[in-house]
C-alpha cells in the first residue's frame, strides 16, 4: 500500500505518535505468568485520505503452551480450543510474537509513529499476556507501550452503555457470531471494527480535529 505524506501525518497526529494495533489473546487462564497463551491475533489499521480509520491486515497464530504452562479445563471449555485437534497448527510463542512484532514495527515505521499501543476489549488482560509472553520467550524489540492501552470495553460502556463485546457490536450494528467468538482472529477483527466505528463517529461529530 502506498501511503501519502498527508495520511502519515494525520495518523501520527491523531494518536500523538502512537500506532493503535488491535490484539486479542485466548489463554489457559487468567494469570499471565503461569497460564498458557493459546492463540494470539493482531489487526493493524490504516487511515483513508479523509481521515477515516479502517482495518488493514490480520495476523493470527495458534500457540504451543510453554513448558510447564497451566491450562484450566474451564478456560478450554469457554474458548472451545481443542489442544488435541489434529488440524491445530500451533507454533512456539517466540515464533508467533516475532512475526507479529515485525509486522507491527513495519506499520509503525510506515506511519512514522513512535511506537505501537495495544487496543483490546478489557485491554489490560491482553496487554499483560503479550508482555509476559515476550519476556518469557525472549522476543526482541517489543513495539508495544509497556502499560498504556485503549480499552474498547470502556469505550463501549461510554458510547453504547454496554461493555460485553457481543452486545456492544449488536448495538453498534456490527455483525457478531457467538459461534465464531473466542477465536483470537475473530474477536480481534470485531474489536477492530468496534474501535474504528467509535473513533470515526467521534470524528463525524466534530470531536477531532479540535
Amino acid at each position: 500500500m502506498s501511503i501519502s505524506e498527508d495520511d502519515i501525518h494525520a495518523f501520527n497526529r491523531r494518536f500523538r505518535g502512537f500506532m493503535p494495533v488491535i490484539i486479542d489473546v485466548e489463554t489457559g487462564g487468567f494469570n499471565n505468568n503461569t497460564d498458557a497463551l493459546l492463540e494470539i491475533a493482531a489487526v493493524t489499521l490504516d487511515m483513508s485520505d479523509d481521515g477515516i480509520l479502517q482495518l488493514d491486515q490480520t495476523i493470527a497464530f495458534q500457540v504451543k503452551p510453554f513448558l510447564g504452562a497451566n491450562i484450566e479445563k474451564s478456560a478450554l471449555e469457554f474458548t472451545g480450543i481443542d489442544l488435541a485437534d489434529k488440524d491445530r497448527e500451533d507454533v512456539p510463542e517466540k515464533e508467533a510474537l516475532d512475526e507479529i512484532f515485525a509486522s507491527v514495527r513495519r506499520k509503525v515505521k510506515d506511519y512514522q509513529c513512535n511506537r505501537a499501543i495495544i487496543v483490546a476489549h478489557n485491554a489490560h488482560f491482553d496487554l499483560g499476556f503479550v508482555h509476559a509472553a515476550a519476556e518469557r520467550c525472549g522476543a526482541k524489540r517489543n513495539p508495544f507501550h509497556p502499560f498504556s492501552c485503549f480499552d474498547t470495553a470502556t469505550l463501549s460502556g461510554l458510547v453504547f452503555g454496554h461493555t460485553v463485546l457481543a452486545k456492544a457490536c449488536e448495538i453498534a450494528g456490527i455483525d457478531f457470531s457467538n459461534r465464531e467468538a473466542h477465536s483470537a482472529a475473530y474477536d480481534a477483527e470485531k474489536t477492530a471494527e468496534l474501535f474504528c466505528l467509535i473513533v470515526n463517529q467521534w470524528k463525524f461529530m466534530g470531536g477531532w480535529p479540535i
